[in-house]
C-alpha cells in the first residue's frame, strides 16, 4: 500500500501540534521526533539479525504502545523503552533523548499520561509502518523529519537552521562525521542540489542523476545507518 506523503505528513503534524498545549515548539519537536525514531528503527530493525541497531527485547514500539494509559508510561518510556535502548548501542546517547517524565513539560498525573498515550497513537497509524510501505528509493523517514521541522520552525518564528541549537547541531555533525564517506558525499550533494531546486520531486532527482549517478545506493546505505533525531 503506497503512502500519500503529502497527507501523511500533513496529518502528522496536524496531530501532534494538537497536543503541543503550551509547550514551546522547540521542547515538543524532541519527544515528536523522537517517537518517530523509535518507530522507525522498531518496524526497520527488530527482531532482524545483523541490523545497525539492536532492539533489545521489552524496547521496541509496540512495548511502547502496550504503556498507553498507564499511570507509570512516563517513567517506563524513560527505564524500559529508551535506557535498554541506549545500552544496546554505543552510537545512542542518553542525552539524544528527551526525559519523558518530565512534568514541567508534560505537566503531571493524567495530563502526563493522557498526552503521551495520545501522542504514542499518532504513530500507530497504519500508513506509518515502514517496514511494509517503504520503499528503498523513498525516504519517509527523512521527508518526514524534514517535513517537521520545517513546521516547528515555522511554527517558531525561525528558520530550520536556526531551530536547531548549537549542541544539537554538535550532535549532528558528530554522527554524520562517522558516516562513510560515500554517505557524506551524497548528503553534501543532496544540500546543494537544494540551493538550486527547494522541494523534492522530478527537478530535484534530476540533478542529483546529473552529478552522482549512484545516489540512491549511498542513500540506501545511510538509511541503514540511522542518524539519532536531535533532543
Amino acid at each position: 500500500m503506497a503512502i500519500r506523503k503529502s497527507e501523511l505528513y500533513s496529518s502528522l503534524w496536524a496531530s501532534c501540534d494538537e497536543l503541543r498545549g503550551g509547550m514551546d515548539a522547540s521542547q515538543h519537536k524532541d519527544y515528536v521526533l523522537v517517537l518517530l525514531f523509535i518507530k522507525y528503527i522498531s518496524d526497520k530493525y527488530a527482531g532482524q539479525p545483523y541490523a545497525p541497531l539492536v532492539i533489545p527485547a521489552g524496547s521496541s514500539f509496540a512495548d511502547m504502545v502496550a504503556l498507553k494509559g498507564k499511570a507509570e508510561i512516563g517513567d517506563q518510556i524513560n527505564k524500559a523503552i529508551i535506557a535498554p535502548l541506549v545500552a544496546a548501542n554505543q552510537q545512542l546517547s542518553p542525552s539524544d533523548f528527551p526525559d519523558f517524565n518530565d512534568p514541567a513539560k508534560l505537566g503531571s498525573g493524567k495530563e502526563l499520561v493522557d498526552r503521551l498515550t495520545s501522542l504514542i497513537a499518532i504513530f500507530e497509524k497504519p500508513a506509518l509502518n515502514f517496514a511494509r510501505n517503504r520503499a528503498d528509493d523513498d525516504d519517509i523517514l527523512g521527508d518526514a523529519y524534514e517535513y517537521l521541522m520545517r513546521h516547528f520552525a515555522i511554527d517558531s518564528g525561525k528558520s530550520k537552521g536556526q531551530f536547531l541549537t548549537p549542541a544539537e547541531v554538535s550532535r549532528l555533525n558528530t554522527q554524520l562525521a562517522q558516516k562513510p564517506k560515500a554517505c557524506l558525499d551524497y548528503v553534501v550533494l543532496h544540500e546543494l542540489c537544494h540551493l538550486r531546486v527547494p522541494r523534492h520531486g522530478e527537478a530535484f532527482v534530476a540533478l542529483l542523476n546529473q552529478h552522482m549517478a549512484d545516489w540512491q545506493e549511498r542513500k540506501q546505505l545511510l538509511n541503514r545507518l540511522p542518524i539519532v533525531p536531535a533532543g
